[in-house]
């Protein structure tokens, strides 16, 4: 396993008993994103990066009883941390790396990913990854319940120019990995970019 990969273990697994508890307020910021996408019923999604799957309840209403919900993380604390919750009826949970999946080629219709890109070790590789299961014409959402200036406030830091996800940084990232930006948002409540995977 990578020291990247290790990092971001060892971060979320001392974090995963009450991350939930830390962030109470996020349910409604989720369904909306969920909403965004326009998902369908029968539609086969992946949750990359789930964590403690907040994003398999809304994801599960939008594609009904007929589609297929996967979460994926690396970090075994997350995810139990998921079971817990009953999250888990929700969708299949996977302890798998988002940057080399299980997972057949062209397999599904979309993909949801909440707070994942700063945690990718090569973005353009990774967002590659991600394309790779997702067929043609399929969705990316790349989500954060807070916009970058709020979540840059709350971690004590500045934004600068080479933030990745600013979207002059970021149309460009998903463009050189098979993805076109359909759409940006970036306001104190919500991140959210989202992308069609081309042909």
């Amino acid at each position: 396993m990578s020291d990247d990969h290790t990092h971001v273990q060892d971060f979320f697994g001392a974090r995963a008993a009450d991350w939930d508890s830390r962030f109470p307020d996020d349910g409604p910021a989720y369904a909306d994103a969920v909403a965004r996408m326009r998902l369908h019923a029968g539609d086969r999604v992946l949750d990359a990066g789930c964590g403690t799957g907040r994003a398999l309840p809304p994801l599960r209403a939008a594609v009904g009883a007929t589609g297929l919900i996967v979460g994926a993380d690396l970090t075994p604390a997350m995810l139990e941390a998921a079971v817990r919750a009953g999250r888990d009826r929700d969708g299949r949970l996977l302890l798998a790396d988002v940057t080399a999946l299980p997972l057949r080629t062209k397999s599904l219709d979309a993909v949801f990913a909440a707070g994942l890109v700063a945690h990718l070790p090569n973005p353009g590789e990774n967002l590659r990854e991600l394309g790779r299961v997702v067929r043609p014409g399929g969705t990316l959402a790349l989500f954060h319940p807070i916009g970058r200036a709020a979540l840059a406030a709350r971690q004590g830091r500045q934004l600068t120019p080479d933030d990745l996800r600013a979207g002059a940084n970021l149309g460009p990232l998903l463009a050189g990995s098979g993805w076109e930006m359909t759409s940006y948002v970036d306001e104190d409540v919500r991140f959210l970019a989202l992308a069609v995977r081309r042909e």
